[in-house]
């Protein structure tokens, strides 16, 4: 090999190396594990969504007179459905809080809900009501465990692109923005109480 291939080829290697320690790697790295845990996030909520419809008719079919309230729930559920992020909004704050403040609405029109068929012993021991109750409160459990999760990859994100030497992969070749996680809630470490006492028994 002629020494001065041989020489170039030192300096790409060294030049590979140095890109590397600069954050070539880690940045983007870092900012997939978070697009991937808003992946998580978004799949969670859909499993609430796609539970609502169910959960609404067969408390419709036993509770005809909470109209007003299953309204609610299908309204706002219909408001969330409207609110779409996708990752290329994931450093916008104001997106972040839209995307909250809809589905926190689901979430409250929820719990209202599970108070007002306290009312409908009959409906608390059909078997189907107790299995979609189950699934809720698994779901809300999933929520706040992927909430969670987005925000450890976003504050690992963001302090990847602000730490050397890693911060100049970020500014020089990828133009990286911090992202932005989710708010805490008041009362968001503990997912929403469903009781599920008396339930169980055969479907009427």
């Amino acid at each position: 090999m002629p020494f001065r291939t041989f020489f170039r080829s030192i300096l790409l290697a060294l030049g590979l190396v140095a890109l590397s320690g600069c954050g070539i790697n880690s940045v983007p790295t870092a900012e997939e594990n978070a697009k991937a845990r808003w992946a998580d996030v978004q799949s969670s909520y859909q499993r609430r969504a796609d539970l609502i419809p169910n959960l609404v008719n067969v408390v419709r079919a036993a509770a005809e007179s909470e109209e007003e309230i299953l309204t609610q729930v299908i309204e706002a559920r219909a408001s969330a459905s409207q609110v779409q992020l996708t990752t290329d909004d994931l450093n916008d704050p104001e997106a972040i809080a839209r995307f909250d403040a809809a589905q926190s609405q689901v979430g409250g029109a929820l719990s209202r809900l599970l108070v007002t068929v306290e009312r409908y012993p009959e409906l608390q021991s059909q078997a189907r009501f107790a299995d979609l109750m189950v699934q809720l409160e698994g779901t809300e459990n999933r929520i706040e465990v992927a909430r969670n999760r987005y925000n450890e990859a976003v504050q690992e994100y963001n302090t990847t692109i602000r730490t050397f030497p890693s911060t100049i992969a970020a500014n020089v070749i990828y133009g990286s923005e911090p992202m932005q996680g989710f708010e805490a809630r008041e009362g968001s470490d503990v997912a929403p109480e469903v009781n599920l006492e008396g339930l169980g028994g055969d479907e009427n």
